[in-house]
């Protein structure tokens, strides 16, 4: 038998490892590469696999990606970033993509090489994330957009097309609100403290200050006179003077090459930003004196579909885990209880199940492609190497189908109207079908909406004592729950389900803010494909909101958030409604007048959304009523 030929990608893998270990400045980095996705930890980095082709755009991707890894190993202090790293979360990934950003535009001022390459890895990832169909700013992530423009302010590099795009939705109001602070980023980008500090200034004007925490560098108010004290002895000190010395003449000599370089390109570098900040923040300093800036968007769940729509307060609305409104124990109880209720049913939920798994491994079991260079070795041609030696090898490789790189929503209606067996077979056939779905490597999440009081809450409490505004808009307090996330695996979250069981739970459902929700939780995730499936059994009730504003001041906005939602197309919506018409809110519904049908309207919708053949999957689509 031949020797098989040497894998053509394999010098430059190992010249691509030898050169990131360099550039990172640490010999002992361990550098592989995988299928998987790209990673990072102390020690190592996971770089793009590379096939034997050695495409133009596989190159580009893993050296773009190397450069990155290998310029945050070695400008980026883990201690200094967890010191002053915020609370909140919003707070922490624009603090995450600002750092990010900071380490690849000094790599890009001292090592020019490195520019070209990581545009390419943005321009990879802004494709796989559809940026460049992206229309409306709140359907783009603002913590990518300030790393964005922070590399472009400080690189003058145009960014590739779909970052760019992302970029330009938000630096209107992020130049609006952090106009004269962006002035200092070139003040702060070699030291990372510095650059920290000034993060935090920037997502402070943009809004976001209640998530900072406490600022790390503040003295204690007890220390302030100690403090001073001590500085005056220490100007006095001739021993001091000496020290100071010594720690400049440290960081003189730790790489004086190094620093003159830096010094050169950062001059460059300042005279370019210089130019640009002048002309594109000259309104900024010609604000006249109190005008306030423009607040940042206004969080959920002030809604995108109707600006009309408004709500008295969002203080007391949660969005909280299952797992958080009651002990392990309880839950556990609570999910023997909906085990128990339901053994009737689980057969024909299972088999139902099984029906939709069948149909989409049998899609697998046909997505091999075959004579490839490289891939699974396949054992059904080997009797043509044993019958000629000289003939190579032969491999196959599994196509990614449709349905691989997709994600579904189950967002159930957890209102009081539901409780009893409607709840319990929501639950059940949620359960079953995050299971199948998960064996066919598909995410699920299971989210549901309710409010946490009757008839208004601590809102309600608050227009009160207002002197009961006109026109308040939503006057209760939304509760919306998480019971598995798309991350989660379903044996972790299986107990969450039996929290549907507990007593007092449901309440009252306003539909339009929990579809908006969903929709938002499910555009930032980096599926290609998004399916949103919606449970209800009725049209959105809440009497405080309606006995103060107009009787359809709920539907009216469940239809806007349907509306946009269905005109986005970001996210494909389906709507299964129990005993309730839900044709006249929804495209794509199906009405079924008996709770017992919910399991089969369930998987046939799904199956149908996963179905390659146009024409059967309109058919199952198109259908609006099950008698």
């Amino acid at each position: 038998m031949s020797k098989p030929a040497d894998n053509p990608a394999d010098p430059f893998k190992k010249a691509l490892a030898e050169a990131t270990k360099v550039m990172a400045d640490d010999p002992e980095l361990g550098v592989s590469y995988s299928v998987d996705p790209p990673g990072q930890t102390a020690d190592s980095v996971r770089l793009p696999q590379i096939s034997r082709r050695m495409t133009r755009d596989e190159v580009l991707l893993a050296r773009g990606t190397a450069d990155a890894y290998a310029l945050r190993h070695r400008y980026h202090d883990a201690g200094v970033s967890a010191r002053y790293m915020p609370e909140g979360q919003m707070a922490r990934d624009l603090y995450d993509a600002m750092e990010s950003a900071r380490v690849e535009a000094l790599g890009a001022q001292r090592m020019p090489g490195t520019a070209g390459n990581i545009d390419a890895k943005i321009g990879a990832e802004a494709r796989r994330k559809g940026y460049g169909q992206i229309r409306d700013k709140n359907e783009a992530p603002l913590a990518t957009a300030a790393g964005y423009l922070i590399r472009h302010l400080a690189t003058g590099r145009d960014l590739p097309e779909g970052a760019s795009n992302v970029m330009d939705l938000w630096r209107g109001f992020i130049e609006e609100n952090c106009g004269e602070t962006l002035e200092g980023l070139d003040e702060t980008l070699s030291d990372q403290r510095a650059f920290a500090r000034f993060a935090r200034k920037l997502i402070e004007d943009m809004g976001y200050g209640d998530q900072l925490g406490d600022d790390p560098d503040a003295p204690d108010e007890e220390d302030d006179d100690e403090t001073a004290e001590q500085t005056d002895e220490e100007e006095e000190s001739p021993e001091n003077e000496g020290e100071e010395d010594s720690e400049d003449s440290d960081d003189m000599e730790a790489s004086p090459e190094s620093a003159q370089e830096q010094e050169q390109d950062q001059s460059q570098a300042q005279v370019d930003l210089d130019e640009l900040a002048d002309a594109e923040f000259a309104e900024e300093t010609e604000m006249p004196e109190g005008e306030a800036p423009l607040e940042p968007p206004p969080p959920p769940p002030v809604s995108e579909a109707d600006p009309n729509y408004t709500v008295f307060s969002t203080a007391h609305d949660e969005e909280i885990g299952a797992e958080d409104l009651a002990e392990p124990v309880e839950l556990e109880r609570l999910r023997a209880y909906l085990d128990q209720q339901l053994e009737p049913l689980k057969g024909a939920v299972g088999r139902l199940a099984n029906k939709l798994q069948r149909r989409l491994q049998a899609k697998q079991n046909r997505s091999w492609e075959f004579d490839r260079e490289e891939g699974i070795l396949d054992a059904g041609r080997l009797a043509r190497v044993v019958a000629n030696p000289t003939t190579p090898l032969s491999f196959k490789v599994e196509k990614d189908m449709e349905f691989r790189d997709t994600v579904v929503t189950l967002l159930l209606d957890n209102s009081g109207s539901m409780r009893g067996r409607p709840i319990s077979i929501a639950a059940i056939c949620a359960d079953v079908l995050a299971r199948t779905l998960e064996r066919c490597d598909v995410k699920v999440e299971i989210l549901g909406f309710t409010t946490r009081a009757w008839k208004g809450g601590k809102a309600r409490e608050e227009w009160l004592a207002a002197g009961r505004p006109a026109q308040p808009g939503r006057l209760n307090d939304l509760r919306h729950i998480i019971y598995k996330s798309a991350d989660a695996p379903w044996r972790r979250a299986r107990p969450n389900l039996g929290l549907m069981m507990k007593e007092g739970q449901l309440k009252e459902n306003i539909d339009g803010e929990a579809l908006e929700w969903a929709h938002r939780r499910m555009v930032g995730r980096p599926e290609q494909r998004k399916i949103l499936m919606v449970i209800s059994d009725g049209a959105p009730v809440d009497d405080s909101t309606l006995s103060v504003n107009p009787p359809n001041y709920l539907e009216k906005h469940l239809r806007d958030v349907i509306a946009m939602v269905e005109r986005r197309r970001l996210v494909e919506l389906i709507a299964i409604g129990i005993g309730h018409d839900v044709t006249r809110y929804y495209q794509r519904a199906v009405t079924i007048t008996d709770v017992e049908q919910l399991a089969g309207a369930m998987t046939e919708q799904l199956a149908g959304l996963f179905d390659s053949d146009p024409r059967k999957r309109a058919r199952v689509m198109g259908l609006r009523n099950v008698a």
